[in-house]
């Protein structure tokens, strides 16, 4: 076989791999996830597959790499550089949420319950960090710190690691963290049920909640 394509074959068939452990992602669930069951489906013998994944940590590591850079991406498409701050910041909010709400089994494998026995190695760090580092794009260019108010800026008392947001004003920080989690918890609430006979327009609900961060990380008012 020629080496491209080789290499073609190779790339189909991880790809054939990686879209039946997300079927069973959705249907199972994390915990239940087995790379003999996902070789069983796509037609290969078990000791075939470990060609192409090595173990079960693997194919979660790349379902989540994958479920991120996904999840970055849309964000990444939402924001429009030229809008005014408060609508830059709000779409990435409502890009969250549409993603989520299309993948509901990516989204809790990436910000739900830990997977037992598995621990997500560094490789994962950069793709978890794209919508974080969008908001706070958004927030060096945009937010507005308080006049002097001597308060601490939230990374010198330890609470934040140092340098944590370069660009980020100080005493910004801390709040744009703050929102970072805000935005996932609201979402991750909505799909997991949990504002069931609480929250009845969760699209409403979810601008304003993204309102009050972008007041909290000084965004002008729109």
């Amino acid at each position: 076989m020629p080496p491209g394509t080789r290499a073609r074959a190779r790339a189909e068939t991880t790809r054939a791999i990686l879209d039946e452990a997300r079927r069973q992602l959705a249907e199972q669930g994390a915990a239940a996830l087995s790379l003999r069951s996902v070789a069983r489906e796509v037609g290969m013998v078990s000791s075939a597959v470990y060609r192409y994944v090595a173990s079960r940590d693997e194919l979660l590591t790349r379902l989540i790499v994958e479920a991120y850079d996904a999840v970055g991406e849309r964000a990444e498409a939402a924001r429009d550089p030229e809008a005014p701050p408060r609508a830059q910041w709000r779409a990435v909010w409502r890009a969250v949420r549409s993603w989520g709400l299309e993948h509901p089994a990516e989204y809790a494998l990436i910000y739900g319950s830990p997977v037992p026995g598995y621990a997500a190695p560094a490789e994962t760090i950069p793709a978890a960090g794209r919508v974080g580092l969008l908001l706070a794009a958004i927030v060096a260019e945009h937010g507005q710190a308080p006049p002097g108010d001597g308060e601490s800026d939230g990374e010198s008392d330890g609470v934040l690691l140092e340098g944590l947001l370069p660009g980020v004003a100080p005493p910004l920080v801390l709040p744009a963290i703050a929102a970072w989690t805000q935005l996932f918890g609201t979402v991750g609430f909505e799909l997991f049920g949990q504002y069931e006979n609480v929250v009845v327009d969760r699209a409403a609900f979810l601008d304003a909640v993204a309102d009050t961060a972008a007041s909290s990380v000084g965004l002008p008012p729109s």
